[in-house]
């Protein structure tokens, strides 16, 4: 099985017994269609290793790591990741720098080549947002509030606004965003 497919077709014998939930009305040698691993991407902006951004993005990918059997977890940079990462998640964590008070230019740049080609596929696709600020970081926030809203993404979280240099509470507070995102896409509660 292909990670990252929505949707996988299964043929199965009569002595495979695959699924496990109760509401399924699947039969033994009948063709069956379930739910491939759900994935969790985080999207980061940061370009520089070891910078605060990647640090947080980082800790949220540790954090996802708990929920490592039922959700794959994806660490993205802004500028590699494209439709089909955002098409293949079960939810986005986007971090970014704050620069000039807003979003870094690469998380822009995945906005502007992700918005209108996903328009009607990603409608309530859950989100949360952590940025490393050196002001206030609150138009960054607000920024890719506004955006979100275009595609429209579903928010799901507060966001995480991290002012200065990480200290050991940003990053477990980073870690537990991660691990909250990954545990809702894992038991379906978003």
């Amino acid at each position: 099985m292909k990670l990252g497919k929505p949707l996988v077709k299964y043929s199965l014998s009569a002595s495979t017994r695959l699924c496990r939930c109760l509401c399924c009305e699947w039969s033994p040698g009948e063709s069956m269609t379930i739910q491939s691993r759900r994935q969790l991407s985080i999207i980061h902006a940061g370009r520089t290793a070891g910078g605060r951004s990647l640090a947080l993005a980082e800790a949220a990918l540790a954090g996802a790591r708990s929920c490592a059997d039922e959700v794959e977890t994806r660490l993205l940079a802004a500028l590699d990741a494209d439709l089909a990462d955002l098409l293949a998640a079960q939810a986005v964590l986007f971090v970014t720098p704050e620069k000039f008070g807003y979003m870094a230019g690469t998380l822009k740049d995945f906005f502007d080549r992700t918005f209108y080609p996903a328009q009607g596929k990603v409608e309530g696709l859950p989100y949360a947002i952590m940025v490393s600020a050196g002001n206030d970081g609150r138009g960054a926030v607000t920024a890719i509030e506004r955006i979100a809203r275009g595609y429209p993404l579903k928010p799901v979280a507060e966001p995480l606004i991290v002012r200065g240099e990480p200290s050991e509470a940003d990053l477990a507070a980073a870690r537990e965003l991660g691990e909250a995102l990954a545990a809702g896409v894992a038991y379906g509660v978003f």
